[in-house]
């Protein structure tokens, strides 16, 4: 198998643990931070830490109780940036749980290596090579970012310059991005790092058990069985809360795997019959990423796994022996609207957690302009009547995300809805004024390479709540002057503030935006093309620095 480790199909790897007591357990006086996720149940199989996965917690919610950066509003001065070179395709930021000494370390998956960086000084501490390494060196990424800072597109989308740009911005893709294999990782409770790939999972820890400043070693592999039992390619993993990896494939396989990888159940999703065909039609297209199944799932505490495939939200339940379709054990499926025919692009999200909430879990939906859509999680309530104008009656609020934009008749997101409390917020990634001539599977270097180019930059952000006493979905606010135009927003409850990278007047940002009002509260003006998100995830760590990946390494905000 290949071990490189990006994709341009988002691939989620789940912990493994022998035990669900660490043998890293912190010394008790270690003084850290107690981290609280936006209101899911821990998963007590993750590193206990403020990012052990992917849009956080298995809920896959992208929101926590860590106060985060408030303002005011300014250029930051290089002390307040900390970059740390990685190398490309380095986009999660997975922070480990506490060592016996107190120390974290963050783990990195990229295009060449995997890297291990210390908590408090961002030092890198390892650096794994694979097979690809290296793709280019430290001044050849350079070179590349400064014809980045140096084009721009200001006389017009064929002008000379802006030709160029796009040329420049097409080869980098081509250079660092194609034919990887791999985007997301996790962190467990035992400190060890998963890495996944479209054929398998590797499992990295520390060469000296307990020394975070040990070198990277590889603690096992699991290749997908090449007995047909579990079709197509891996894109996702989660864990449910008594230990089992979960596993999806882009045609609809799903698996549970053992965390020793001695042994596996699987089950296909429903309808992935329709899989293969729908993969070649895509692939024809040149869509890259836009398989059948395309995002990971979200996981609840009582084992309902959440899974959107091309047409379909299905809720398979793990039921602790066997993967279960059974609407007895509380699975279902349901068609959700689709008129552009390619699917959703978010990862499900789920909402409502304590006693008495409601439960739904959340998607923006595959219309030209996209529906937030929020689905009933368990049971429907006995007296609900079907929303007119919704395909089932498990739907239980709809509505377009316009982002305030008039007259907008197109709009998706390739992001994960983020989500806290009863509230979701989506961000706009259709990149404006693409060119005519512009390939198909090029669309999305508009909104990645070239999202701080004012003529392509997408706008719009927007958060809508759920009305417990009407049982309505309504539209808290529209913000169509804000732009997050790659980047996974992240939530601070305590803060009361959206984080995600922005742009502004041709350059990155951080934005902070008021989660209550939608107003842009502040934001820092970060600059460089260095700087750029590139899809990856804004987080915040222990101490409540935003952290997130870059074209060719890490960012750390520093500001006090």
């Amino acid at each position: 198998m290949r071990l490189s480790p990006y994709s341009s199909v988002l691939m989620l790897v789940a912990a493994c643990s022998t035990s669900g007591n660490s043998a890293n357990a912190p010394a008790p006086n270690c003084d850290d931070h107690i981290v609280q996720n936006g209101g899911a149940p821990s998963n007590p199989f993750l590193a206990d830490s403020g990012y052990p996965l992917p849009h956080l917690d298995s809920a896959q919610q992208d929101s926590s109780s860590v106060r985060g950066p408030e303002g005011p509003t300014k250029t930051l001065s290089e002390s307040e940036i900390h970059y740390q070179h990685l190398g490309a395709g380095h986009f999660g930021a997975y922070l480990s749980g506490q060592y016996e000494d107190c120390r974290r370390v963050y783990w990195s998956n990229g295009a060449d290596r995997i890297a291990k960086i210390d908590h408090t000084t961002f030092e890198v501490l390892a650096e794994f090579p694979l097979e690809r390494y290296p793709i280019a060196s430290i001044e050849e990424m350079e070179e590349d970012l400064a014809i980045l800072d140096a084009l721009d597109c200001s006389d017009g989308v064929d002008s000379p310059d802006c030709v160029t740009l796009r040329a420049h911005a097409l080869q980098m893709a081509s250079t660092y991005l194609l034919g990887l294999d791999g985007v997301y990782a996790m962190v467990d409770v035992d400190n060890t790092f998963y890495v996944g790939g479209s054929s398998g999972v590797v499992a990295y820890g520390d060469a000296i058990e307990g020394d975070p400043r040990s070198e990277i070693v590889v603690k096992r592999v699991w290749e997908v069985p090449d007995d047909g039992s579990v079709p197509g390619n891996l894109v996702g993993f989660n864990m449910t809360h008594d230990g089992r990896i979960i596993l999806v494939t882009d045609l609809g396989a799903l698996v549970a795997l053992r965390r020793d990888f001695s042994a596996y159940e699987s089950i296909m999703l429903p309808f992935s019959e329709e899989a293969p065909a729908y993969n070649e039609m895509v692939a024809e297209m040149g869509l890259r990423g836009f398989n059948w199944v395309r995002n990971p799932a979200a996981i609840d505490e009582a084992g309902g796994i959440y899974i959107a495939s091309a047409d379909h939200l299905s809720r398979v339940v793990w039921t602790g022996e066997a993967l279960s379709l059974d609407e007895g054990d509380g699975a279902w499926t349901v068609q959700y609207s689709n008129s552009r025919g390619f699917g959703t692009g978010a990862t499900p999200s789920l909402i409502g957690f304590e006693e008495g909430e409601d439960r739904f879990v959340v998607i923006t939906d595959g219309d030209v302009l996209m529906n937030m859509t929020y689905f009933w999680r368990e049971d429907i309530p006995a007296d609900w009547q079907q929303i007119p104008g919704t395909l089932s009656r498990r739907v239980a609020g709809k509505l377009p995300v316009t982002f305030g934009i008039e007259g907008l008749e197109a709009a998706q997101s390739e992001q994960s809805v983020v989500v806290a409390g009863y509230g979701a917020v989506a961000v706009n990634n259709e990149p404006r004024n693409v060119p005519a001539s512009a390939p198909t599977q090029a669309i999305r270097l508009y909104a990645s390479y070239l999202g701080n180019e004012p003529l392509f930059q997408p706008f719009g952000v927007q958060k809508f709540e759920w009305n417990p006493e009407t049982r309505t979905l309504e539209e808290a606010w529209a913000n169509p002057e804000l732009s997050s135009p790659n980047a996974v927003p992240f939530i601070s409850r305590s803060s009361n503030l959206v984080y995600t990278i922005g742009a502004r007047d041709g350059g990155w940002t951080l934005e902070g935006i008021d989660f209550t009002t939608g107003e842009s509260a502040f934001h820092y003006v970060l600059g460089s093309a260095r700087y750029n998100s590139l899809f990856a995830g804004t987080t915040l760590d222990q101490e409540g620095r935003v952290v997130y990946g870059n074209p060719f390494g890490k960012t750390r905000i520093e500001v006090n």
